[in-house]
């Protein structure tokens, strides 16, 4: 099926007419694109206030340029990147969410695969969850998504430290990651992906694909997924494109 628009409260996507924007907000230490707004474990603790306040900044900023979708994730998924509790995840993002949506008219999305940090930011005003890893990791977020009947972006990824290349300059890739038929293998996946979220109740025009640009795949992989990209949007679903920044561009 295609789906041709999304509503999510006031706001209205329609799919093919334009190209709608997204800013991300990394609430890390550790972003893959050396942006994060925190710092160590200790400053954050010493600078909460004043990375709430960088965070808001560049939210403003980014609404100021015609960002349509605001998105804030609190643990990095930079290849290598450190696994962080769900608490810390919530200290990291339930500040800024609070603050955001009090403030700025925009929609929210919360980049999370826990369903405990997605279920706390769609109490406080974030508008849809934003999975990498398409659902599999945490079995109580579809059931979350459902619930608060938001929309979800379902992310494809076989990021494993196994492939991780870290390179100073560059930072994190991924090598050698095993294929039999790439864009076959990324578009069954995907469906796997919507099968669990269908299974939970979420309705189909609620469902938004992201084929991983960077996440488990390599440099060639990538640039012959975006060439490509017609193909994953034949299953019928709105693409979320994320290659701002990766190190394939390099």
């Amino acid at each position: 099926m295609h789906t041709t628009h999304l509503t999510v409260g006031k706001f209205t996507f329609h799919w093919g007419s334009r190209t709608y924007l997204m800013g991300i907000l990394n609430l890390t230490p550790d972003s893959f694109s050396g942006d994060g707004l925190l710092g160590s474990a200790a400053e954050e603790r010493q600078a909460a206030g004043e990375a709430l306040q960088q965070a808001l900044d560049q939210a403003r900023r980014f609404v100021a340029a015609g960002v349509d979708i605001l998105d804030m994730g609190g643990e990095s998924t930079r290849p290598g990147a450190a696994i962080v509790s769900q608490q810390e995840e919530l200290d990291r993002v339930m500040p800024v969410i609070n603050a955001l949506a009090s403030e700025l008219d925009v929609l929210i999305s919360i980049d999370t695969y826990k369903s405990g940090v997605a279920e706390a930011a769609l109490q406080a005003g974030a508008h849809m969850v934003n999975d990498v890893w398409g659902l599999h990791a945490d079995p109580r977020l579809a059931d979350v998504v459902a619930r608060y009947q938001a929309p979800v972006i379902l992310m494809h990824n076989r990021s494993s430290w196994a492939n991780a290349e870290i390179k100073e300059r560059l930072g994190g890739r991924y090598i050698g990651v095993p294929y039999n038929s790439l864009l076959e293998d990324i578009g069954n996946e995907l469906l796997e992906s919507v099968a669990l979220a269908r299974a939970a109740g979420v309705p189909d025009e609620a469902i938004i694909l992201d084929p991983g640009i960077g996440f488990g795949k390599t440099v060639e992989q990538n640039l012959e997924l975006i060439n490509r990209l017609q193909e994953i949007r034949s299953l019928g679903y709105p693409l979320l494109v994320g290659p701002s920044r990766k190190s394939f561009i390099g």
